[in-house]
């Protein structure tokens, strides 16, 4: 259950929802290729993910980079165990879900009024009444629909948003029996201790309701967050490859937590994921070069540890115990104001003392 402190050893599998596909791109300057988020969702696909985001049915004038979403859904590699999720707003979205083929149908309530009218034209109430007739929906077609609560760690019009206020917003929701309840830090405000108030205010509110954590790394505090939230019980995450994506409504909503810096970090406290780390890597080294952005994956840019050294001839590969990737040459880093730290082959700031063993 949600909201009891485990550690160590102890800690179940967490689920990753790939959501790059839909939060990821819906922000973009440039619309996307349709071809692009196909082959993004096949990445994802290939990496291991077995929930993916893959679009959203809303207003193509509200979101243009989403009008091709009955067109992604047509494209999508239909492969035994992976289910994909359409994000909707209203009952017309649910219906164009249920008639394009998700296997999820997700809603958005809002935990701010102010917010809910910039992002979806209704304010908490309203998204509620919205959601359960999204929910009557996906009931008569057999599909399992969840909420996101958006907002559910702070506003940036309204501020604050208490954990009862939460907690509240789900009692409402929870009577038309959502799948799954994920709480949203829309625009990265949130810290770990909040992490621990609102799993333990749902997990109080509504207990047989599975919980999941959708965090942004805007202020630095995402992937903190993220192991607050497994600490806590919780097993379902969302992230986003390359850390793409943000909400277009939402002033400095940036930076979704990246799904490659997430399942290092997993993977290093040996939670198992299923995603393989190399695979999604290069998906959002991939995606990044595609998008014209730089990756915010710091995975993308610095490489794993340990690294593993390229093999002597007619050798095994040798796992080094620190081994940076592959650096400028030395001229260019003195250049740029760097030297080289001779202990691991990494670069410091000129003046800086390099690392010690």
């Amino acid at each position: 259950m949600a909201g009891a402190l485990v550690s160590g050893p102890e800690l179940p599998p967490v689920e990753i929802v790939e959501v790059a596909p839909r939060d990821g791109l819906q922000n973009q300057d440039t619309l996307v290729p349709t071809a692009t988020k196909i082959e993004l969702i096949r990445r994802a696909v290939a990496a291991g993910a077995r929930r993916i985001e893959a679009t959203s049915f809303v207003h193509p004038e509200r979101v243009p980079q989403m009008a091709d979403a009955d067109a992604v859904m047509a494209s999508v590699p239909r492969v035994d165990g992976v289910r994909y999720l359409g994000l909707v707003l209203n009952r017309r979205g649910a219906e164009r879900a249920v008639t394009a083929g998700v296997d999820e149908i997700n809603a958005v309530v809002v935990a701010s009024d102010t917010f809910g009218k910039r992002n979806q034209g209704v304010g908490s109430a309203e998204s509620i009444e919205a959601w359960h007739d999204i929910a009557a929906v996906a009931h008569c077609a057999n599909i399992p629909a969840s909420i996101t609560v958006a907002v559910a760690f702070g506003c940036p019009f309204e501020g604050e948003v208490p954990a009862a206020r939460v907690a509240e917003i789900i009692r409402r929701a929870a009577d038309a029996g959502p799948a799954e309840i994920a709480l949203a830090d829309t625009i990265g405000v949130g810290v770990p201790t909040q992490v621990a108030e609102l799993a333990r205010a749902a997990a109080t509110t509504a207990p047989d309701i599975p919980l999941r954590f959708h965090f942004h790394n805007t202020r630095n505090t995402g992937y903190a967050n993220a192991v607050a939230a497994v600490q806590a019980g919780v097993t379902t995450l969302d992230a986003s490859i390359g850390g793409i994506g943000g909400c277009p409504f939402a002033p400095t909503a940036t930076g979704n937590i990246a799904t490659e810096d997430l399942v290092y970090t997993l993977d290093r406290m040996r939670v198992h994921t299923g995603i393989d780390l190399s695979a999604v890597t290069s998906a959002g080294t991939w995606i990044a070069e595609r998008l014209g952005i730089d990756p915010s994956a710091l995975l993308d840019r610095v490489g794993p540890f340990p690294l593993r050294r390229p093999p002597a001839s007619g050798g095994e590969h040798v796992t080094a115990e620190a081994v940076s990737p592959p650096q400028a040459p030395i001229g260019q880093l003195v250049r740029r104001g760097l030297r080289c730290c001779s202990s691991y082959g990494t670069a410091v700031p000129v003046g800086k003392s390099p690392c010690s063993r």
